[in-house]
């Protein structure tokens, strides 16, 4: 199985990344988290022989902006989408032709799910999907396929549900909006590398990888080096994410 960060950057596009997506190419579909502006790069590697699940954890523009994207990419095997209860509204006032091209129009199938207690039927990986605390609804993921657990959690202060999503997961992919130290506001919940790395230690993980890095606060790539040398003195198998880093698990 091979991950693929293609967007890093968390609330707009800079220098250092996109704004968040991340692929996972399995051997009988492709699964992306989120659709931030990062997705312009997902026609570099699928190509429309394997169905698309797309994740998507909240209805922040940052996680949803490479949607207008989508007709230049090869979903011929259809698109299915996953999100919390509203993704249905929300998309449908988003891919409008006052905005962007209707889902309904695209040169593929798609169809639209939510998450509302239970997760869809006939799905070729197992998903758990559980509430993040954020400034709104936001949903953390687990995905468990070919004997192995990626985590998701973006967008979320510290919180159980993460841990539990977490738990043994050979990867776990989660936000770092927050510089080292940073106290995160009540408001409006992230992470810093200190209390993503200590979250991994509960979860007992088996690797970090911080991704969405607030571009205020991480303005160039050394200071995502500082971030990872900070979550390695807490949990050692720590990486600080970048566009174009490829994990795999086998």
């Amino acid at each position: 199985m091979k991950i693929v960060l293609l967007g890093t950057n968390g609330w707009f596009d800079t220098a250092t990344g996109n704004t968040p997506c991340i692929l996972v190419q399995a051997e009988t579909f492709d699964l992306i988290f989120d659709a931030g502006y990062g997705m312009t790069k997902v026609d570099r590697y699928i190509d429309g022989s394997k169905p698309v699940y797309l994740l998507i954890s909240h209805f922040h523009l940052d996680h949803l902006i490479g949607l207008h994207t989508l007709p230049k990419h090869k979903f011929q095997k259809g698109l299915h989408i996953i999100g919390q209860p509203g993704t249905h509204a929300a998309l449908e006032g988003l891919m409008s032709p006052v905005y962007s091209i209707p889902l309904d129009t695209l040169p593929f199938p798609v169809d639209v799910a939510e998450v509302n207690g239970s997760v869809p039927n006939g799905l070729p990986f197992q998903l758990t999907a559980l509430p993040l605390i954020h400034s709104g609804p936001c949903m953390g993921f687990r995905v468990e396929c070919e004997n192995k657990v990626i985590t998701y959690c973006t967008d979320t202060g510290e919180c159980e549900n993460a841990v539990i999503l977490a738990r043994g997961a050979d990867l776990f992919l989660t936000e770092c909006s927050l510089k080292p130290g940073v106290a995160p506001s009540p408001n409006w919940p992230h992470l810093s590398p200190d209390l993503a790395a200590k979250m991994a230690v509960d979860a007992g993980a088996k690797k970090l990888v911080l991704v969405h890095f607030d571009p205020t606060q991480y303005p160039s790539l050394s200071m995502r080096s500082e971030a990872e040398t900070r979550a390695r003195s807490i949990f050692a198998d720590s990486v600080a994410g970048l566009d174009g880093m490829e994990f795999y698990l086998a």
